[in-house]
């Protein structure tokens, strides 16, 4: 893969936002993103699971399914590989860091689900990346979908102060919403080559 560092995480991050130009990670997007301080703790446990799920499935690509030509197990092993890896990071989070574990114990269940971590293990596979660059596009998705995550909370934070209509309050106005941000950050189309 010929692209430059940084054009992967700008790319990553507004160009091709997983949330908003690839449509991944819709469920914790519209359901976490109530307040800034949840949506900022979605983030970082995402960019934990997303960077650790990346790191074992590349891994398990490289040297188990290509080696014996299981590459039609792909999806059914990164699923299991990230359910794996959520369910042992919340053991050991409950065990050593009592604290950090009850401020994303919340969060933890939802990344299982996301299927954004899934989308990211695939993709790097399919762009054909080394495993310095799927290190580092994984992370950049993360703080793709943190960003993204926090501007659209804040966005609701506010609305909640103004008068919107009645037919229009809760997830109406949230779609509608996202979808304006979906077109703001089409603007940064053609900042830098897509890998």
């Amino acid at each position: 893969m010929s692209i430059s560092i940084f054009a992967l995480i700008i790319g990553a991050i507004f160009v091709n936002n997983v949330v908003l130009s690839q449509f991944l990670g819709i469920c914790p997007f519209l359901g976490v993103s109530k307040d800034v301080k949840s949506s900022l703790g979605m983030g970082g446990a995402v960019l934990f699971v997303m960077i650790l799920a990346t790191l074992v499935t590349w891994l398990i690509n490289h040297y188990v399914l290509d080696p014996f030509n299981l590459n039609y197990l792909q999806t059914i092993a990164y699923i299991l590989v990230i359910a794996g890896l959520v369910q042992m990071v919340e053991i050991i989070l409950k065990k050593i860091a009592p604290a950090l574990y009850q401020t994303l114990g919340v969060f933890l269940p939802l990344i299982t689900t996301n299927c954004a971590v899934l989308g990211v293990a695939i993709l790097v596979v399919q762009k054909n990346m080394n495993l310095f660059q799927s290190m580092i596009y994984a992370a950049s998705i993360a703080v793709g979908f943190t960003l993204a995550l926090v501007i659209f909370a804040g966005i609701r934070e506010q609305m909640e102060l103004t008068g919107v209509p009645k037919g229009m309050k809760g997830v109406p106005i949230a779609l509608v919403t996202a979808g304006i941000l979906a077109m703001a950050f089409m603007g940064f189309g053609g900042l830098v080559p897509l890998p």
